[in-house]
């Protein structure tokens, strides 16, 4: 027996599973053939974000604009023989067809004025869309064609109207739509059509939840999403937690939210109720000086009634006060955590108004603790408990949230590697000389990839571990760690300041020491050490989160000798003063890396009305590319070889007479 022999002879078993799916010689060979094509095509275009943290309008006008990706393909394809301002509202067009459409048919003042406009813009997108197609198998784009109509736009994307034998045919065509009334429907189609083909993978780096308004307007468009993948920032796995059952990481997640005013969102839209909370919190602190529980507010987002800021200032403190206790709870069962020292209603004087910390002793800002005894202030009263239980149940019933959730679990993780790039939200953590810093977790000492592949096991554990295992809670007390302790990958700092911002006035114990990560990152030497240790090597590139950029102040994204890339920018509306922008994006295309500053955003009906952009900037990252990147040097390409090594190793069974052929009629050419 000779090699090739002995090698399909060890491959028999799969390779009869193959041939289910390709029956003959001929069959594997059309398969090798197209494989082999689709190689040569150029990469597809992948665009990343990071910490939207609830901001819906500024993420959907990112996507649907795909980073300035579609105006430039605009602009490509139209040319200066067509108007900036024709194609900026061509652009806006695209990105909100449904709100758009009306407004620019308005203009017209005839019916012939609206044909002629219709016609105009139908050829124009029927261009734009011929472009952005052209990268994908013809297979491909028929895939992503919208039913009813699907046949015709095909038609019209593979239209030559150079040749004048089918010109009459294909301008039949377009007077037809407009003349049995489906030119908005056609328009709408191919706008979306042309947004999903723009961009073939999404990859979010984090933080979706918490501050801006409508996380889960966000989640409900990423799952219509063709193909996204999403990196856990810290704001994410504390909702994991809340979904999965953890009473602290409940706690957590709704002090944030009552913290931004944000709590109309939570009852709303994930349906949980507050109304047990409210009413424990008039009993016990409605007297209270709330001075210091009043909310971040956002003018734009107003008004606000004193009854409003009152009613959320005073649910803030109950929630605080019972996120401690709990706090205290799960460091106790935790001492792996090393979290002691942070159980801070243990270390409060309540007689003198002042709590310990590190030694030092703070008067308090407020001093009222009506529901904690002294004696043990880790216990939860029976009121406590009654609110508490009402809330995780609310929680873990809510079916949105465990959609979103569940979501997160099926197309996240703690980092993600594809072609050639390292994908995380937070940090590696590290130590001052620049190694990885190690911890012991059940009795295991982590460091580097092994600890984040461990903080990703634990975190599932968390929500799909047995109801009631002593895995699963302990796996839901790790995604509040995972939100706040110092090596958690996803926090990246010495420790949460929560309480000494509320309770100390001296603004030394506000500090948040970073990862010394955030230091080493500046150097390609480190980073390169990194990507070697995720099997990486040093061309490659980390695309990070988590700590927004302060470019105003003359700092770069771009770290490390340009190995590393942090995109998060600001998004967010509370940091935008801080940062000087309003966030970062990454297009990675067949030709090259280019990074995206983005101006802030004001609401999408404005950028409807003016056609109106985001996009500042355009910063390429990496232009070492002197040909475009195909499909065959991608991660798919890899997968590609793979599967046309197998057809070779099934024709080749085939011909040999080890597996049988089953030939059908459309099968054989």
């Amino acid at each position: 027996m000779d090699e090739r022999t002995a090698e399909i002879s060890d491959n028999l078993k799969y390779l009869k599973l193959l041939a289910r799916d390709y029956p003959t010689q001929a069959t594997a060979a059309s398969e090798v053939i197209k494989l082999e094509a689709t190689a040569k095509l150029p990469k597809g275009t992948e665009h990343y974000i990071s910490d939207l943290h609830g901001e819906d309008e500024a993420f959907i006008h990112i996507l649907n604009s795909a980073s300035g990706v579609i105006r430039e393909k605009t602009d490509r394809v139209l040319g200066s023989s067509v108007p900036a301002a024709a194609r900026a509202e061509l652009a806006t067009l695209i990105y909100y067809p449904v709100q758009k459409l009306p407004m620019l048919k308005k203009r017209c003042t005839s019916e012939q004025s609206l044909n002629d406009w219709y016609r105009i813009t139908l050829l124009r997108l029927i261009d734009i869309c011929r472009m952005v197609s052209s990268k994908h198998t013809r297979e491909y784009v028929r895939g992503c064609l919208p039913r009813g109509c699907g046949h015709i736009i095909d038609e019209l994307l593979h239209a030559h109207f150079e040749d004048h034998n089918k010109s009459l045919y294909y301008g039949q065509i377009v007077g037809s739509i407009i003349k049995n009334g489906r030119a908005d429907n056609f328009i709408i189609r191919l706008c979306e059509l042309i947004k999903r083909l723009s961009v073939d993978k999404l990859h979010i780096i984090g933080d979706l939840f918490d501050r801006g308004p409508r996380p889960d307007l966000i989640l409900d468009r990423l799952l219509r999403h063709h193909n996204v993948d999403f990196q856990w920032g810290n704001h994410d796995v504390v909702w994991m937690g809340a979904a999965a059952g953890s009473a602290l990481c409940c706690c957590t997640v709704l002090k944030t939210t009552l913290a931004y005013h944000n709590h109309g969102m939570l009852e709303d839209f994930y349906g949980i109720n507050l109304r047990h909370l409210l009413r424990m919190a008039e009993q016990y602190y409605g007297q209270d000086d709330l001075t210091l529980w009043m909310p971040h507010t956002d003018e734009a987002r107003g008004p606000y009634t004193e009854g409003m800021l009152h009613r959320c200032a005073v649910m803030h403190k109950a929630i605080t006060i019972l996120m401690l206790k709990l706090e205290c709870q799960v460091i106790d069962r935790n001492p792996d955590f090393k979290m002691q020292g942070r159980d801070f209603l243990r270390h409060i004087d309540y007689s003198a108004g002042t709590v310990e910390l590190n030694g030092k002793v703070y008067p308090l800002r407020d001093t009222a603790f009506p529901t904690v005894d002294p004696a043990h202030p880790a216990q939860l009263n029976p009121d406590e408990e009654f609110v508490l239980k009402k809330l995780v149940d609310s929680f873990r019933n809510s079916e949105k949230l465990r959609r979103h959730v569940e979501f997160l679990y099926a197309k996240g993780g703690v980092y993600h590697i594809e072609n050639g790039c390292l994908l995380f939200h937070g940090a590696v953590p590290m130590t001052e000389d620049g190694s990885f810093a190690a911890e012991t977790f059940e009795g295991q000492t982590l460091q580097g990839r092994a600890l984040l592949d461990y903080c990703d096991l634990r975190a599932r554990r968390g929500y799909y571990a047995p109801e009631g295992s002593d895995q699963r809670r302990s796996g839901q007390d790790f995604l509040w760690y995972l939100w706040c302790g110092k090596l958690s990958p996803l926090f990246g700092r010495s420790a949460m300041t929560t309480f000494e911002r509320l309770y100390i006035a001296d603004e030394s114990t506000h500090r948040e020491i970073k990862d010394p990560y955030y230091t080493w990152y500046n150097d390609e030497a480190a980073c390169c050490r990194i990507l070697a240790e995720f099997g990486l090597p040093g061309s490659c590139h980390i695309v990070n989160g988590h700590v927004p950029v302060r470019e105003k102040e003359g700092e770069s994204p771009i770290k490390g000798g340009g190995r590393l890339l942090v995109i998060d920018g600001g998004f967010c509306r509370a940091y935008h003063e801080r940062t000087g922008i309003a966030g970062y994006t990454l297009v990675y295309s067949s030709h090259g890396m280019s990074l995206r500053t983005h101006q802030p955003f004001e609401t999408a009906e404005k950028a409807v009305r003016e056609n109106l952009d985001i996009l500042s900037r355009v910063d390429v990252v990496d232009d070492n590319h002197t040909d475009r990147v195909l499909v065959e040097d991608t991660d798919e390409g890899v997968a590609l070889r793979a599967r046309v090594e197998d057809l070779h190793r099934l024709i080749d069974a085939y011909r040999l007479g080890l597996i049988k052929e089953h030939p059908t009629d459309d099968s054989i050419w």
